[in-house]
Order: C-alpha cells, then sequence, then structure tokens
C-alpha cells in the first residue's frame, strides 16, 4: 500500500463509519434492532463474497485463521452492531458517533494493557489523549445529563460497542494480520460467519414487523455494502500496515 492509498482508505473509512450511526438511524424507523444487524451482515457477506467470485481472489486456508475470524466477527460485528442498533432507537445519532470515536482510548488499553502486542509511545498517548478531548468539548455531555435529554442506557450500549471494536481492533492485528492473507478474502469470512451467527439469533432478537420504506430501503443497502462490506476490506488493510492503535483513530474522522 502507498502512503497515498492508506491515507485515502482511511479516509474513506472514517466516512463510511461515521454515516453509518446516521444510516442506523433511518433503519430502525421501518426494522428492529436485531433485523437491521441481521440485514447489514448479510448484505455485506452477498457484497464481499460476490466481489470474490467476481475477481477471482483466494479464499483463506488455515483453519487457524478461520477460527480467529469467527472470533472477530462475534466480537467485532455481531456484538457491537447489536448494541448500536439498540442505541440508534434511543439516542441520536451524532451522539453515537461521538461516543465511538472513544475507540482509540479503548484499543490503546487493549494493546498495552491486555495483549502487550503495541508500545504505546509518549507521541501516540499525546495524539490520542488530545483526540478524546476534543470528543469531549464537542459532545459536553454534562449538558445531556443535566438536561436528562438522553438516554443513559443507550450510551453505556454504545461505550460496550466501542470497548468490544477496542478488543478486536488489537485482537486482528495479533491474530489475523500475521497470516498475510487476501484482503479481500478475510472479511469475506468475517462477515459470513457473522451472518450465520445471526441467522441462527435471529428467531430470538430478530422477530417482528417489517415496514420497507424508500429512507429504510436505501440506509440499509448502503449500510450493509459500504458502511459493512467494503469498508471491512478497508479496516484489515489499515490495521495490517499501520497497526491497531493507529487503524483505530480512524473512529476520529466522523467528528474532526
Amino acid at each position: 500500500m502507498t502512503p497515498v492509498g492508506g491515507v485515502v482508505r482511511f479516509v474513506l473509512l472514517g466516512a463510511a463509519w461515521g454515516s453509518s450511526f446516521l444510516l442506523m438511524k433511518l433503519a430502525v424507523q421501518g426494522l428492529s434492532p436485531g433485523q437491521v444487524v441481521l440485514g447489514r451482515l448479510v448484505l455485506g457477506a452477498l457484497a464481499l463474497t460476490l466481489l470474490q467470485l467476481v475477481m477471482r481472489r483466494p479464499w483463506p486456508r488455515q483453519r487457524k485463521l478461520w477460527s480467529h475470524l469467527a472470533v472477530t466477527a462475534g466480537v467485532g460485528c455481531v456484538l457491537p452492531f447489536l448494541l448500536f442498533a439498540w442505541a440508534a432507537e434511543r439516542i441520536p445519532s451524532g451522539l453515537s458517533s461521538v461516543l465511538n470515536s472513544a475507540t482509540p482510548l479503548a484499543t490503546a488499553a487493549v494493546t498495552a494493557l491486555a495483549l502487550r502486542q503495541e508500545k504505546v509511545t509518549p507521541r501516540k498517548t499525546v495524539g490520542i489523549v488530545a483526540g478524546a478531548a476534543g470528543i469531549l468539548v464537542v459532545l459536553s455531555p454534562w449538558r445531556f445529563y443535566a438536561a436528562d435529554a438522553v438516554d443513559l442506557w443507550g450510551q453505556m450500549a454504545c461505550l460496550a460497542a466501542v470497548l468490544c471494536f477496542g478488543v478486536v481492533f488489537s485482537y486482528t492485528k495479533k491474530y489475523v494480520s500475521p497470516y498475510a492473507a487476501d484482503p479481500i478474502g478475510i472479511p469475506a469470512v468475517q462477515m459470513v460467519a457473522a451472518s450465520l451467527m445471526m441467522l441462527v439469533l435471529a428467531p430470538l432478537i430478530a422477530a417482528g414487523e417489517i415496514s420497507l420504506t424508500a429512507p429504510v430501503v436505501v440506509g440499509m443497502l448502503l449500510l450493509g455494502v459500504v458502511s459493512t462490506g467494503l469498508a471491512y476490506v478497508w479496516n484489515f488493510r489499515i490495521i495490517a500496515e499501520w497497526g491497531a492503535t493507529a487503524a483505530s483513530t480512524v473512529a476520529y474522522i466522523p467528528r474532526s
């Protein structure tokens, strides 16, 4: 990856994930949170599988890699997607996006303390803390608490999802990136695994009525194909090239 290519992917990923909160807000107008996640994952899996077949890219063959991708599918897709979709019914999409910007902090903590994988240098620490300070200025969380205007459980769900992302960024760098497998094949397998997990859970958490209006359909298509399918291709490339903590700063883009 050239430096310019990496920056372009970084910006595209930030835009794709930043817009996902608005797209989820549109989708939950006609679908339940479970239905949104199921549709998002299935559309992402179909898009990447089709891309894989059209481009005739190799599928990952290592069994151990598939087991690692199953972990990233559950921790990095199913669980945080459900939490964010549930929160979309309770708090503004802009607030979800800002809370998601805490991902670099979670990633740095997991990477340095739990997996002890990357050294968090003073320079990197200053950058992460400066970004976090900017988030607090933009969010001004005291305003919401004082006015009791935002659901606390919705915010807690977003922060739990952020912790999942922090874990999966670090896990991916340590256990998936070393295989140097196809950058489309890896997210394709992850999306397929996550879709299968959601299909198993669907009777329990994705039942209910469906109202497919134009905004709901457009929102789901963009959420599944772009903000999930293509975004995870960019994400794996960036993690492999830049490292977990640096890659996670993509969460700063939607509010920068």
